[in-house]
């Protein structure tokens, strides 16, 4: 509610000081006569203003901690896939005549499996930490879920990374193409824009992004559900829930979809990964 739409309160003039008007409108003279409390008025128009930004502050710290977790996973797996790769050259000749293909393969399977465990532990660590801080429910079920797609956000971006590497002849090439990753992540994740935002001619890598289907579970298990938590957000009050679905378009009866979606994406990489490093040779000596 602004101070000019209270009955009493004298019009702007024109070319007149907004603060010297200000300080005159809400003066204590002024709230004798009137009969008002300048201050309760302030409180309640900001009170709605103070849960939408609460909200958006959670749900930016989901965005920007997990965007942040992932790039950072991306970039440092990169340099130790291309050093791996060189031994890969090295040795794919003598494993294939002494060994056989078999054992080549099956090399490459394990580089791609001993990441799980590393990635399972950094997540715990992180959640005990993180979890409580931004302020996520403590229920079972919206602990796991989140544990489950966050393990499945960073393992995709750590193979997306081992991907790169073994689509390029070298690792400058391979951080060039995953910064362009990183920038269709960034706008196309639903989060920045959301989904009814985006235009038509675009929406396509809205639905292809990672990212996307992250937010999608993330939103939906965590505020998806919250039919009795009232929220005032663009002048209006509506249910956290409500708000997800119109704002977002995070459908809770899509989350099976987004979640088989989301775990489908860290298999692709993998599989890429492995077909790419066994069957493309950047080698030239």
């Amino acid at each position: 509610m602004s101070f000019e739409a209270i009955p009493g309160i004298p019009q702007i003039k024109e070319n007149y000081n907004p603060s010297t008007w200000m300080l005159e409108a809400t003066s204590t003279s002024m709230e004798a006569q009137l009969g008002v409390d300048f201050a309760q008025i302030y409180r309640n128009s900001s009170s709605s203003k103070n849960d939408q930004q609460s909200l958006f502050t959670i749900l930016g710290c989901m965005y920007g901690t997990t965007l942040f977790a992932g790039i950072n996973n991306c970039q440092s797996m990169m340099p130790f896939i291309s050093i791996e790769r060189s031994v890969v050259y090295r040795e794919r000749f003598a494993e294939c005549i002494l060994l056989g293909p078999t054992h080549l393969h099956r090399s490459i399977i394990n580089s791609a499996a001993m990441e799980i465990p590393y990635v399972f532990v950094q997540i715990v660590v992180f959640m005990f930490i993180a979890y409580p801080m931004i302020g996520y429910a403590w229920t079972a079920a919206k602990f796991f879920w989140f544990l489950y797609t966050m393990f499945c956000t960073l393992l995709y971006f750590i193979y997306l990374g081992m991907m790169m590497v073994s689509l390029t002849p070298n690792i400058h090439l391979a951080s060039i193409l995953a910064s362009m990753f990183y920038t269709i992540q960034n706008l196309m994740s639903g989060f920045i824009v959301p989904a009814l935002q985006i235009p038509k001619w675009w929406i396509w890598l809205y639905y292809i992004s990672p990212m996307s289907w992250t937010l999608n579970v993330f939103f939906t298990t965590q505020f998806g559900y919250e039919d009795n938590k009232n929220i005032e957000v663009f002048g209006e009050t509506k249910p956290v829930a409500t708000f997800v679905r119109d704002y977002f378009d995070f459908r809770r009866e899509l989350l099976p979809l987004a979640a088989v979606v989301l775990a489908a994406y860290p298999i692709i990489f993998a599989t890429l990964f492995g077909y790419n490093i066994s069957k493309l040779n950047f080698q030239r000596r």
